[in-house]
C-alpha cells in the first residue's frame, strides 16, 4: 500500500513537473498549485503581452500560443481572435486573401484568367464569411470558458480580447458575439483600432453598456493628447488601449501627462521602444529607442495604476532568436526597470 501511494504521488507530481521539486514543496498543496507557473506581476505592475507578438511562430493554435506565453514568463495577456475562435470551432479558411488583395490592386491591368480567378476567390471568400457568421450566431460560449480555464490552470489570465468583430461593417450580432466571448474568456475589455468615426464609437460604447464590456481603442501615430476624448465622453464603456511607442513615434512629448490625466480610462497600454519622429520612428530592441519605458513603468508603480503594460513585439527579431526569446528579453528589461 505504501509503495502504491508513493507511486501515485510521484505520478501526479510528474504530470505537474514536480518530481524534482524540493521536498518541502511537495508537501504543500497550496504552493504546488502555483509552482513553476509564470508571474509577470512585478512590484505591483502587471506586465502583459499581446499574442500578436508570437505571429512569427509556426503553430498558431490556442494550445501552442499558451506554451509561447508561459515559456516567455508572462502571466496575463491580450489575446488575438484566431487562437481562441479556432479553439471554439470557427471554420478554417484556405483562401489566399493576399492573392485577392494583389489581384484587386491591378485593376484594369488584369488578364482574362486573372479576372476569372479573382471572381472565384471573392465568391469563396463570401461563402466563408457566411459560414463564419452562422458559426458566430450559434457558437457555444462554454468553449471560450474552457479556454479560459485551460489558460488559468497554466497561470495565465486573459485581460483583453481582440477578435475581428467590432468594425463598422460588423453587425450588432457580430459585436454582441465578440463581447460575450470576451466575457467568457474573463477579459475586462475588448480592443480594436480606433475607427475615426464618432457614430461608430458611440454605437460600440452603447453596446458595451448593454453587454457590460469595455471597448478600448488603439491608435498608431495618429494618437494625440485629445485623440480619445470624444469616445470617452460618449460612454463610460469606452476606454483607451494606449500605445506608448506609437505616441512617442508621432513626436509627442506629453505622454506622462496623458497617462496621469487618463489613467482611470486606460484599460491597457501597448509598450514598445520606438524612435521619435525626428529620429526616424524605428521600432528597436528595448533600451535602444526613445520610449521612456523605465520611467513609465515606475510611474505606474508609484501611482499604483492598475492597467497592464502590454509587451508588443514589433522590432525585427535578431537572427538566431525567435519571438518567445524576444518577449523574454522585454520582460527582463521590465524586471530590471522595476527592481
Amino acid at each position: 500500500m505504501k509503495n502504491r501511494r508513493e507511486f501515485l504521488v510521484k505520478s501526479a507530481l510528474g504530470v505537474a513537473g514536480l518530481v524534482t521539486a524540493p521536498s518541502w514543496l511537495q508537501g504543500a498543496p497550496s504552493i504546488i498549485k502555483s509552482y513553476n507557473k509564470p508571474n509577470s506581476l512585478i512590484n505591483g505592475v502587471q506586465i502583459g503581452c499581446i499574442t500578436y507578438s508570437f505571429r512569427s511562430m509556426p503553430d498558431q493554435s490556442a494550445e501552442a500560443t499558451l506554451k509561447y506565453v508561459t515559456d516567455s514568463g508572462i502571466s496575463a495577456i491580450e489575446l488575438m481572435g484566431d487562437p481562441a475562435e479556432h479553439f471554439a470551432g470557427k471554420p478554417v479558411s484556405s483562401i489566399d486573401r493576399g492573392k485577392i488583395y494583389r489581384l484587386s490592386r491591378k485593376g484594369e491591368d488584369l488578364t482574362a484568367n486573372e479576372i476569372a480567378e479573382l471572381k472565384e476567390l471573392k465568391a469563396e471568400n463570401t461563402a466563408y464569411e457566411k459560414a463564419v457568421a452562422a458559426w458566430k450566431a450559434g457558437v457555444d460560449m462554454r468553449k471560450f470558458e474552457d479556454l479560459r480555464k485551460m489558460y488559468k490552470a497554466a497561470g495565465v489570465s486573459i485581460y483583453a480580447f481582440k477578435p475581428n468583430a467590432f468594425g463598422k461593417n460588423n453587425t450588432d450580432a457580430d459585436i454582441a458575439y465578440g463581447m460575450k466571448a470576451a466575457k467568457a474568456l474573463g477579459a475586462s475589455h475588448v480592443t480594436l483600432e480606433h475607427p475615426s468615426d464618432d457614430a461608430h464609437t458611440m454605437r460600440l460604447g452603447k453596446l458595451g453598456e448593454k453587454y457590460k464590456m469595455t471597448v478600448a481603442y488603439h491608435g498608431h501615430t495618429q494618437e494625440t493628447f485629445n485623440f480619445w476624448d470624444t469616445a470617452l465622453a460618449q460612454s463610460p464603456r469606452n476606454g483607451m488601449n494606449l500605445d506608448a511607442g506609437h505616441y512617442i513615434a508621432a513626436g509627442h512629448t506629453d505622454l506622462v501627462a496623458l497617462i496621469n490625466k487618463q489613467h482611470k480610462r486606460i484599460m491597457s497600454m501597448h509598450t514598445k521602444d520606438r524612435k521619435t519622429k525626428a529620429n526616424g520612428q524605428d521600432n528597436l530592441i528595448w533600451g535602444q529607442g526613445d520610449t521612456p519605458i523605465p520611467e513609465l513603468l515606475n510611474m505606474m508603480r508609484e501611482n499604483k495604476y492598475k492597467f497592464p503594460a502590454t509587451i508588443e513585439l514589433e522590432y525585427k527579431i535578431p537572427e538566431g532568436s525567435d519571438a518567445v526569446k524576444e518577449v523574454q528579453r522585454c520582460l527582463v528589461f521590465c524586471e530590471k526597470a522595476l527592481s
